[in-house]
């Protein structure tokens, strides 16, 4: 099996320089990185990853903790984190929490015992438990998706932050399906306690203010974030005197609970009623009819995560940071307007 020593042999220059080609340490010419480079191909050499973290006390491994087997939007988020970490030469341990406090504990121990370098968590809706053990064993990490507040002094955050923007865009669609002309619009909110569900929530009331439309606490309803959750929740709506005429769905994941409620109820969607969602996703342009969605950044979400998680590693006193993307509104025809006009919009846009 061929060493640094080899390496650095076949390519004329010392080990130290292989080292700093290798791993970034130091800036090395381009033609002799390129020497470098050539050698470890035609030598097939694989660098000792064990070795070099017990004399760096880093592992170049990143943990991430997201529920990204039980809710789908977070599997896009997880693309972009793999493909930025494996872009700066770190590797991915994956832990899904399930958005249970208790579980989010133990699998961000169980990260932290495999000694990742840092870790990118989607916390839950109750991260008392893991805000303590991230603060007691001071892991750099990064929240994705969902804030945490700051202390009880309302001082900065305690961790670096970032998630797309939530409030506006829901106000945005409330807007629209106002000028609709739609009167009860109502709310498929997620998971209590989680900062995309307050903000969408949020949103949704600041938009019936802007409309001039009263707040009906009957139609905002919780699917609790997960499709069944929203099909419960659709049902209750539908079971009203005075039920809504248009819904927004916070997630792409109660979006299919709430299609699945319509259908069992032999609703069809716009002509019973509209229906707009928070979280495009692959398919949903192929829905019929096609669905009108707030698309979320999911990839450079991700992507960022990763880098803020770095520039922390390198600099691990810089002031805690929060950061919020922009969304896309991504207008089709669930909400009720015609194909023509729909075309007519994205084009304009």
């Amino acid at each position: 099996m061929a060493t640094m020593a080899d390496v650095a042999r076949s390519a004329g220059v010392s080990i130290a320089t292989v080292s700093h080609v290798l791993n970034g340490t130091r800036p090395v010419l381009p033609h002799t990185r390129q020497a470098v480079l050539d050698a470890v191909e035609e030598l097939g050499y694989t660098p000792n990853t064990l070795a070099r973290s017990l004399v760096t006390a880093r592992t170049r491994s990143i943990g991430l903790a997201v529920s990204a087997i039980s809710n789908p939007y977070f599997t896009e988020i997880l693309q972009g984190v793999e493909a930025a970490a494996l872009e700066r030469g770190y590797s991915l341990l994956i832990a899904d929490p399930h958005d249970d406090p208790t579980h989010e504990r133990t699998v961000v121990q169980l990260l932290h015992e495999r000694r990742v370098d840092g870790m990118i968590v989607a916390p839950s809706p109750q991260p008392g438990e893991l805000l303590a053990y991230l603060r007691r064993h001071q892991i750099p990490a990064v929240f994705l998706d969902r804030l945490v507040g700051p202390p009880a002094d309302d001082g900065p955050p305690l961790f670096d932050q970032v998630c797309a923007e939530s409030t506006e865009p829901t106000t945005g669609l409330v807007t629209h399906l106002a000028g609709l002309g739609h009167r009860r619009i109502g709310l498929v909110a997620g998971l209590p306690g989680l900062s995309t569900t307050t903000e969408r929530i949020t949103g949704y009331r600041l938009g019936l203010a802007a409309s001039g439309l009263p707040f009906d606490e009957r139609i905002l309803v919780q699917g609790d974030s997960e499709a069944a959750g929203a099909e419960r929740a659709t049902a209750e709506l539908l079971r009203l005197g005075s039920r809504p005429t248009a819904l927004i769905t916070a997630n792409n994941a109660m979006t299919i609970g709430t299609l699945r409620a319509l259908q069992s109820h032999g609703l069809s969607v716009p002509g019973d009623i509209a229906l707009c969602c928070f979280d495009d996703f692959a398919w949903a342009d192929l829905f019929s009819p096609r669905l009108t969605a707030v698309s979320q950044p999911s990839r450079d979400l991700g992507a960022r995560a990763v880098q803020m998680l770095l520039d922390r590693l390198a600099e691990p006193d810089r002031p805690t940071r929060t950061e919020r993307l922009p969304c896309t509104f991504v207008h089709r025809t669930s909400c009720g307007c015609p194909e023509e006009r729909n075309h007519r919009d994205r084009r304009s846009r």
